[in-house]
């Protein structure tokens, strides 16, 4: 079948790679694209040659959407510095077209330098766009998690180094199914409802939405919880700077004390900073900010070696910070309510922060949550209000008392 037998509804995968070093593989993906049903718009961000295939996206335009030449490009010299503006034009130009609708899923493909550059274009277009990346370092530790959109799909490129085999064929048909099946699965949801994004650490140790999801409910809301353990975070985040949420409840800041703590189970530095950019109005609290994440067939992180710690299981484990560490965490969160531009309210539990933290169990630390509790009202601005709750986190009263401030600021007008 030819692209130009296909439906004008076929959806369009824009394909990324470079054409001086992947015809053959490029090729090939064009041809199980359109046998899926679907039509391969082909950008090209090689800089050494043409290549064998025709590209839609030449890389001339790429370099200039970066405001340079090719010819600047490849008299650089330097292959980290090409690909680097070849990743810049290549997002720049992603952004346009999508914006443009010109394209209904992405498939990057390449070794190092491929994955680099794909990794930039992800993360400029927007959550629920399918992203696939088909990548020789797949999964790898070379990747930093930051860098990883929160819902991209990664497939590893076996034997696809230099030219096609059976295992390379495999998977870029994989990858080519992996895109198209999920363009077509997409879900048009046309629900009504305003949404409420909520963040969590799972349902044991911070276990209040059990309580608001009914409640939110019955007042006319979705509720979306989001798991705080990196790539949740990210997505919150991201859907909070869109002003995706008719406001949240961001009650779970673990990963701000990872990212201080210099854990890789972060969702990088701009956590606790979306909804406010954006004006969303944001209740706040301060639950799981007593520990730092590591994996846990790693030792704790030095600077806490002495002190206590939670296996969650094989994959997790937390240790419990100190008090001057609990007073950082209090001023990090303090400096990043007070930039916000929206209605926001810190709600403070006094009793407890998450369900470990409870006399009897593994990170019971009196001291360190009276630091927590001091601290915090020294770094709030004078556009965040505070609310003490004389109750744990995990209680009744802490969720009536988040439900008594979202309330009030529907009777303002302040949610929609």
């Amino acid at each position: 079948m030819s692209a130009d037998n296909l439906p004008a509804e076929a959806p369009v995968i824009l394909l990324i790679g470079t054409v001086d070093t992947k015809s053959d593989e490029i090729g090939f993906l064009c041809e199980r694209l359109v046998q899926l049903g679907a039509r391969p718009l082909v950008m090209d961000v090689g800089v050494l040659g043409r290549g064998g295939v025709q590209p839609d996206i030449t890389n001339e335009q790429v370099a200039a959407a970066a405001g340079v030449t090719l010819a600047q490009i490849i008299d650089s010299g330097d292959e980290n510095t090409a690909m680097t503006r070849m990743a810049q034009g290549a997002s720049m130009l992603a952004t346009q077209l999508h914006a443009q609708r010109r394209f209904d899923g992405l498939l990057a493909l390449g070794g190092t330098m491929g994955t680099d550059l794909a990794l930039d274009v992800a993360n400029a277009l927007p959550l629920g766009v399918p992203k696939v990346v088909l990548s020789t370092i797949a999964y790898s530790h070379l990747i930093p998690a930051d860098r990883i959109p929160p819902d991209l799909m990664m497939r590893l490129w076996a034997g696809g180094l230099y030219g096609l085999n059976r295992l390379c064929r495999s998977a870029l048909a994989q990858a080519a199914g992996a895109v198209v099946g999920a363009v077509q699965a997409r879900q048009i949801d046309d629900d009504p409802r305003p949404v409420v994004g909520m963040t969590s650490l799972g349902s044991s140790a911070l276990s209040y939405m059990k309580r608001l999801k009914p409640a939110l409910e019955a007042r006319g809301y979705e509720l979306a919880v989001f798991h705080t353990t990196g790539m949740g975070g990210r997505a919150f985040e991201d859907l909070a700077a869109q002003g995706f949420f008719a406001a949240v409840m961001d009650f779970s800041l673990q990963e701000l004390v990872n990212h201080l703590g210099g854990s890789c189970v972060t969702s990088g530095a701009d956590r606790l900073t979306g909804a406010g950019r954006a004006g969303v109005p944001q209740i706040v609290a301060p639950g799981a900010t007593d520990m730092v994440d590591y994996p846990a067939w790693h030792v704790p992180p030095a600077r806490w070696a002495e002190r206590n710690v939670h296996a969650h299981n094989r994959l997790i484990a937390s240790v419990c910070i100190d008090p001057a560490m609990r007073r950082e965490v209090a001023q990090a969160i303090g400096e990043r309510l007070a930039a916000a531009t929206g209605p926001t309210c810190l709600l403070l539990p006094t009793q407890g922060i998450e369900a470990w933290d409870r006399p009897g169990q593994p990170l019971h630390d009196p001291e360190g949550l009276a630091a927590l509790i001091e601290e915090l009202p020294k770094h709030l601005g004078g556009g965040t209000a505070l609310v003490r709750v004389d109750a744990h986190i995990n209680d009744a009263a802490f969720a009536e008392a988040a439900l008594v401030v979202f309330d009030d600021w529907r009777a303002r007008g302040l949610i929609r």
